[in-house]
């Protein structure tokens, strides 16, 4: 598996080797003994799977308090995504800083986002599928969001106006959002 760091420290692109031949193709999306040598030790707990209909869906941005944080890793086995975590580390030098990738069934990424950072995706086709481990179980009381297009994060989003449930149209801007995380 090939692994590229990206700007913000911890937020990790894998990219699994595909082996293909007339049939189809194989990969492993995940390998406990991999990670460990990679220096990933995380205890995946959850599996969950979301289908968006129309393109343009937008789903976060996500994230849970502590002590119920998640890390999670994000893949789309269906359509394609552009996938964005941002740094919400009070006190971290990239805090409120993003970083944007696009995840397909095609290109088989794979994106690890740590604790301390809110996730959120934007659908580039219909009917995309969208599978994430997560280290932590959900926890409603610990559930909270960041507005998907808050102008001091300035995330260059491919829609300007996204299919949104009504939870994502509401959530706080950064400044004001609930954070108990710390760099």
């Amino acid at each position: 598996m090939k692994i590229t760091k990206t700007k913000l420290d911890g937020v990790l692109i894998l990219e699994p080797k595909v082996f293909g031949d007339h049939r189809g193709f194989f990969m492993e999306t995940y390998n406990a003994k991999l990670f460990q040598e990679f220096g990933l030790d995380i205890n995946f707990v959850q599996d969950n799977h979301s289908l968006s209909i129309p393109a343009g869906t937008l789903r976060g941005l996500h994230y849970q308090l502590e002590p119920k944080a998640q890390t999670k890793l994000v893949r789309c086995t269906r359509g394609a995504i552009y996938d964005v975590a941002v740094d919400i580390r009070e006190g971290s030098p990239t805090f409120g800083e993003w970083v944007g990738v696009i995840l397909s069934e095609h290109n088989k990424r794979q994106l690890l986002i740590p604790k301390g950072f809110a996730h959120g995706y934007c659908t580039l086709v219909e009917h995309t599928e969208v599978n994430y481990k997560v280290d932590e179980f959900y926890s409603p009381e610990h559930d909270r969001g960041i507005f998907w297009n808050d102008p001091a994060l300035g995330i260059d989003w491919p829609v300007s106006d996204p299919v949104l449930s009504e939870k994502d149209q509401v959530h706080p801007l950064l400044k004001d959002a609930e954070n108990n995380f710390s760099f």
